[in-house]
């Protein structure tokens, strides 16, 4: 018996090593970032971020009731377009979602690369984990010059560290909360282009105000630095427009938080996918995210999370079907451009096709 318990320690001490030495994983805080974060955030004891505190609880739909009877991926491709990165309006929010969480979104002159993930798979190592059952039309060398790079958290279908070193040499500002930072300085050169920030912080890029904003979630990329990053959503906001990027997040009373400080939204665009009874403390379901939009009083809604990976066992269009349901039931608009599609909000019912229902 001694031997096994050899081996097991072993076998953990190895791992561990690896996990610290392998850069995919990130770095971690040091003793004067953790007296840092201490001092500047919310649900932050013992060197781990934590969830809003009890009284901002707020109970949402218990019941994942599920209206998809299709697989969790397609069986045929789905429509990829081609997008236009030429248009930056000042007065118009253009947005081309690349799949999943990844977002382009151009407001105020300024381009807002919001978690770009380009990699095969969503994993550590791109020889195992989930793959992508779509790939974008873009790589990370098409895209036009980057203002900045706001990262929601550090989980591998938001947080890329390929992606990010490949966008290095054209992105100005990494935005992200407490903790990304040690991921990203561990991966490029310069460090000056990386601002942390703690809930209710914000960035302002030439007019264009960047807020980091509460989420309900989890974080980690390794087994020893599990809760040691921040999460968040971002609010974007200019003298125009101002809208939310909800990342991944349970249902909470933070959005009426948000709504309390920022009044109505323009735009909604908010986790819808990849959710499950056995993690809902962190992954909205559909019709939560349009309570949430209630709750926003957003004008419309554009859901993300979703038409990229297999991280759940739900149908790969049931997000979108019961988020349109339930929008419209509240009058909500619901723009839904397919992958890679370039979408204007000052013109967004031309963005309405539920394009998804013609697919198996």
């Amino acid at each position: 018996m001694l031997w096994i318990v050899i081996i097991i320690i072993a076998v953990i001490v190895a791992a561990l090593i690896f996990m610290r030495a392998y850069p995919v994983f990130g770095g971690r805080p040091n003793k004067a970032d953790r007296e840092d974060y201490a001092k500047r955030a919310e649900g932050y004891f013992d060197g781990k971020h934590f969830n809003y505190p009890s009284e901002w609880e707020l109970e949402g739909i218990n019941a994942d009731n599920r209206v998809s009877s299709k697989e969790t991926s397609p069986k045929t491709g789905l429509p990829v377009m081609t997008p236009d990165f030429a248009k930056e309006s000042e007065d118009d929010v253009v947005i081309t979602w690349l799949g999943h969480s990844s977002s382009l979104i151009q407001m105020n002159g300024k381009n807002i690369l919001v978690d770009p993930v380009f990699s095969k798979r969503s994993s550590p190592v791109q020889w195992a984990g989930p793959a992508r059952f779509t790939e974008p039309t873009v790589t990370a060398d098409d895209l036009p010059r980057i203002d900045a790079v706001p990262i929601t958290h550090d989980h591998y279908d938001h947080l890329d560290m390929d992606t990010i070193k490949a966008l290095e040499s054209k992105t100005a500002h990494y935005i992200v909360h407490l903790g990304i930072d040690k991921h990203i300085t561990r991966w490029i050169d310069d460090d000056s282009k990386v601002t942390n920030l703690a809930w209710w912080e914000s960035f302002d890029l030439d007019g264009l105000e960047i807020y980091c904003t509460p989420a309900n979630h989890k974080s980690g990329r390794a087994l020893d630095n599990q809760q040691t990053t921040l999460f968040c959503s971002w609010v974007l906001k200019d003298k125009y427009h101002q809208i939310l990027e909800s990342s991944d997040t349970g249902y909470g009373a933070h959005f009426e938080e948000i709504h309390k400080r920022f009044g109505e939204f323009d735009l909604f665009m908010p986790d819808c996918g990849q959710y499950s009874i056995n993690w809902h403390y962190w992954h909205m379901f559909p019709e939560e995210s349009a309570l949430a939009a209630e709750t926003l009083r957003a004008k419309a809604v554009m859901p993300v999370h979703w038409g990229a990976f297999v991280l759940s066992d739900h149908g790969w269009d049931d997000s979108p079907e019961r988020l349109t349901a339930a929008c419209e039931e509240r009058n909500i608009e619901v723009i839904t451009p397919k992958l890679c599609e370039t979408m204007y909000l000052n013109d967004s019912e031309s963005f309405h096709e539920r394009w998804w229902r013609d697919y198996e």
